[in-house]
């Protein structure tokens, strides 16, 4: 792991088959409606999207108060065990974001792992608490949103 980088990790099983599930993650769309609605998240790109290596996601958000496009390239693509998305242009200076999906005891598990350096090193490292936050509320809501869709 670089200097200055955070990682974040999130897992949660999901009642659900590991196809189900695999493919409600590989719907691009699904993300606006797991996203806490307060970051105005909106897909940018034509949808749909057909998910692949190399496919791109632009997307709109708001984020302690400014707004700003992300856009984000699949650089891993295992249908019905992992994808990775990565951070081509947005707030963090990296963004690798892991899912994984894997059988577990009454469904799916879904694992999350994301590696991210804030922008502005070593300045930007005094926002790492406000930031480390505000993506835990972030995942917190996806857990039960999904819990809500899926289980």
């Amino acid at each position: 792991m670089a200097w200055g980088d955070h990682v974040l990790r999130a897992e949660m099983v999901v009642p659900r088959p590991r196809d189900e599930v695999f493919g409600f993650f590989a719907d691009a769309e699904n993300l606006e409606v797991i996203t806490p609605p307060e970051l105005g998240f909106h897909i940018r790109s034509p949808l749909p999207i057909q998910m692949r290596v190399g496919a791109l996601i632009e997307y709109q958000l708001r984020l302690f108060g400014f707004s700003f496009r992300w856009r984000t390239r699949i650089s891993r693509w295992e249908p019905g065990v992992c994808f990775v998305d990565e951070q081509l242009s947005g707030p963090y200076a990296k963004w690798v974001h892991t899912h994984r999906f894997g059988d577990a005891e009454g469904g799916t598990r879904v694992s999350d792992e994301v590696r991210y350096r804030l922008p502005f090193f070593p300045l930007g490292e005094v926002a790492f608490p406000l930031v480390r936050l505000q993506l835990k509320r972030i995942f917190d809501f996806r857990a039960r949103r999904l819990r809500e869709l899926l289980g």
